[in-house]
């Protein structure tokens, strides 16, 4: 019988740390696979993962929005917008039912 091992879950922090220690500290990433008990290809993932990320953190720092994101983020704005509107019509149709009730029970 082989003994499994359980599958250890790294949260972003720590799969940043890690390549991190790869990247600016020029760590082996043999070595630190075998002080994570890891593969070493789920590090070089994780170290593909971000240098395919790199424009993306180029045109935040910038202070520049890709045309993509700009759209997404004018896309949830017209969604928000429309949820709005239709709230204020529940609302205002709400108000009217509660006035004419109002008025059949006789009240100010």
């Amino acid at each position: 019988m082989s003994e499994s091992k359980s599958r250890r879950q790294f949260n972003p922090q720590q799969k940043a740390a890690i390549v991190r220690r790869h990247l600016t500290g020029k760590e082996p990433i043999s070595n630190l696979a075998d002080e994570f008990g890891l593969q070493p290809t789920q590090i070089y993932t994780w170290v593909k993962t971000v240098l395919d990320q790199a424009e993306q953190a180029f045109e935040r720092s910038a202070g520049r929005v890709s045309p993509r994101m700009e759209a997404a983020k004018d896309e949830r704005i017209a969604r928000l917008e429309a949820k709005l509107a239709k709230k204020d019509e529940v609302i205002v149709e709400l108000l009217q039912d509660h006035v004419q009730l109002k008025k059949e029970l006789g009240e100010p």
